[in-house]
């Protein structure tokens, strides 16, 4: 339990560790790969070269201490959280490690003078008060998983029942459970852990669960549309060395963006590989007679995945309207709605009449930035205007 002292302390700290936070991340992170190689699997270390990684948990850091004697302001800051560690399966034992460096890191940049053993007595309370709640709160997620109808806890084996190629980037995997057992059904929007093994070394990753669990005429499987990034280990692998036919481990489906119930108009916006989480809300929406504004931008039509699946429910479905935006549009593409970068105007004429709309979006951080400005130029107000990141959170104002 935090005393009064020690709240103090923690609070009185923070403006230093705002000022140097993401050095004292960044030296973390390389104390944590060096001293705990057990945990390196839960890492992304594409996101921890770039940077983006040392600066989510910086964020989430400060955020946790600036409102450390008012929990309830961090919002929805804690279930994202939460989500995140339970689709990789952060478990308790993980906590002590990530902590000891933690502390040490403290101390080492900030230096003896800064850092007495009363600051680092006060931090070790605050980081095991927010590990006792996380914990706690991880614990609740994984038994409701395991509980629930289909259910499981830790990682299953699936089969790849198909793989399909989406656009020269994009490819489709389509996993049934190798033990023929029934599946855990998801929300629109969220995404599904996945556990392999790379060049001899352990990988978890997260991808967007990009189709309803029950196809038409097909048995319950999970699909997910995984882009080929020019840096990334694990998807480089999936899409050269991973078949039909091959088993891959999967973690229960978690997330917390996901399509909220409502009948106002619903606008879904996505930008590149954006487009996957966007798929399941689509079809869920359209079930359910909801009318949608579908606008996805893409660099060229060669890399513009499952346009034809969207025409298609466009043409079952009147209440869908879909906008496509190129880039640059190439010789043999068909035409795109508009060529060039969204902008606010071209935005505003594919919104329905009314602001009051429920909108989600994905996509590239700038594109992300540039249409959450916009929503909230436009007049949606922003707590109906939501939004997920591929990768660690960050800010978008």
């Amino acid at each position: 339990m935090l005393t009064d002292a020690q709240l103090a302390i923690v609070k009185s700290t923070v403006p230093l560790l705002e000022s140097g936070g993401e050095a004292l991340t960044t030296h973390f992170y390389k104390m944590l790969m060096r001293d705990y190689p057990q945990v390196r699997p839960l890492f992304n270390r594409t996101h921890q070269a770039s940077g983006d990684q040392p600066r989510a948990l910086a964020n989430g850091v400060l955020m946790y201490a600036r409102h450390i004697d008012r929990l309830e302001a961090l919002g929805p800051l804690a279930a994202q959280i939460v989500n995140k560690h339970v689709a990789v399966q952060i478990m308790p034992e993980h906590y002590p490690m990530v902590g000891d460096c933690l502390l040490r890191a403290i101390r080492e940049v900030l230096g003896a003078e800064i850092a007495t053993d009363a600051v680092i007595d006060a931090w070790g309370a605050a980081y095991g008060q927010l590990a006792d709640i996380l914990i706690g709160a991880e614990q609740q997620v994984y038994d409701a998983k395991a509980q629930a109808p289909g259910g499981w806890r830790g990682a299953r084996n699936f089969i790849v029942a198909r793989k399909v190629a989406e656009s020269d980037e994009i490819t489709s995997f389509y996993f049934r459970a190798q033990d023929g057992g029934a599946l855990l059904d998801f929300e629109p929007g969220q995404y599904i852990g996945l556990r392999m093994v790379v060049d001899g070394e352990e990988q978890r990753r997260q991808y967007s669960l990009s189709a309803p669990l029950n196809l038409p005429g097909q048995p319950p499987q999970y699909r997910i549309s995984v882009k080929r990034e020019a840096g990334g280990k694990v998807s480089r692998h999936l899409h050269d060395e991973i078949h039909e036919g091959a088993v891959v481990e999967l973690f229960p489906p978690s997330g917390d963006f996901s399509l909220a119930a409502g009948d106002k108009p619903l606008v879904l916006i996505s930008g590149g590989v954006g487009i996957t989480p966007m798929l399941s809300m689509l079809e869920a929406a359209l079930a359910n007679g909801r009318p949608v504004h579908f606008i996805h931008a893409a660099r060229d039509g060669g890399v513009h995945a499952f346009r034809d699946h969207v025409e298609q429910l466009a043409a079952r479905h009147p209440q869908l309207r879909r906008f496509f935006c190129y880039e640059r549009e190439r010789a043999g593409d068909r035409r795109p709605d508009a060529t060039g970068m969204i902008d606010r105007a071209l935005l505003q004429r594919w919104m329905p009449a009314t602001t009051d709309v429920d909108a989600y979006f994905v996509g590239p951080k700038p594109f992300m930035k540039a249409v959450k400005r916009y929503l909230r130029e436009i007049g949606v107000p922003d707590a109906q205007s939501r939004y997920e990141f591929f990768g660690p959170a960050a800010a978008l104002d």
